[in-house]
């Protein structure tokens, strides 16, 4: 199972929100470019980026940040927040954004989706965030009527690289995985899944590998010290030098 290390961004800051809450906020880097090479010397083999500022405004806020990150880090980078629009995707890989997480789009515009994917074959993730089952929207500030299984199923047959499943409710929380509701979409659609909200320690990275995820995005765990990134990749399968 691969391990996604997961750097959000506010205000050009490193941080982590509890539950999707703006208002709470922790701030663990200044420096987000720094935070990025320390996973990588540490054994992270990609990393999650999140641009909450985007995601709120619903446009890429923080682009040259996330240029430089890419650059720092030197390897795969997937991202989120803010991409709602086919130039805004286009300019993101040109900046060497390995893939890139569509989530609001695919509720209030699913033929962009269609166009986005079709456009970057195997490089748009769509993200789903799910409170109480249904896709939240906009940053998190709003809840559709959509349940993000529904979500994924009309969107099956995309050519995209993945899913990414959040579930708001354990998101920050150290509180474990919704391991329901992740097996239930890993059982209902063909596309690999990648887990996100909850970790706290090896254990859970190991229930959410049992039930079939494909990937994990770990953050609150790995900056609060009650994971360390080494145990996280050998929990993952992933301990050990980097294949060649």
């Amino acid at each position: 199972m691969e391990l996604w290390p997961a750097i959000d961004l506010r205000g050009g800051r490193c941080v982590r929100l509890l539950r999707g809450d703006y208002d709470a906020e922790t701030v663990f880097a200044d420096d987000p470019l720094e935070q990025a090479r320390r996973f990588v010397a540490g054994g992270a083999r990609r990393l999650h980026v999140v641009d909450l500022d985007g995601a709120r405004a619903g446009e890429a806020v923080q682009a040259d940040l996330v240029a430089r990150l890419v650059a720092a880090a030197g390897v795969p980078v997937q991202l989120g927040g803010g991409i709602r629009t086919l130039r805004t995707a286009r300019a993101y890989a040109e900046a060497g954004v390995a893939r890139l997480v569509v989530g609001s789009v695919a509720v209030e515009d699913p033929a962009l989706l269609t166009a986005m994917a079709e456009a970057l074959p195997g490089r748009i993730v769509l993200g789903l965030d799910a409170r109480d089952g249904l896709v939240a929207v906009r940053g998190w500030t709003a809840t559709s009527a959509q349940t993000a299984l529904d979500v994924a199923r009309r969107a099956a047959a995309l050519p995209l690289a993945a899913i990414v499943y959040t579930d708001i409710a354990t998101d920050g929380t150290l509180g474990g995985p919704n391991l329901d509701g992740l097996s239930a979409m890993v059982r209902g659609v063909p596309l690999p899944v990648v887990a996100s909200g909850g970790i706290a320690g090896a254990d859970d990275l190991r229930r959410v590998a049992a039930v079939g995820a494909r990937g994990c995005i770990v953050g609150r765990a790995l900056y609060d010290g009650g994971l360390d990134l080494a145990t996280a990749l050998e929990a993952c399968g992933e301990g050990g030098p980097a294949p060649a």
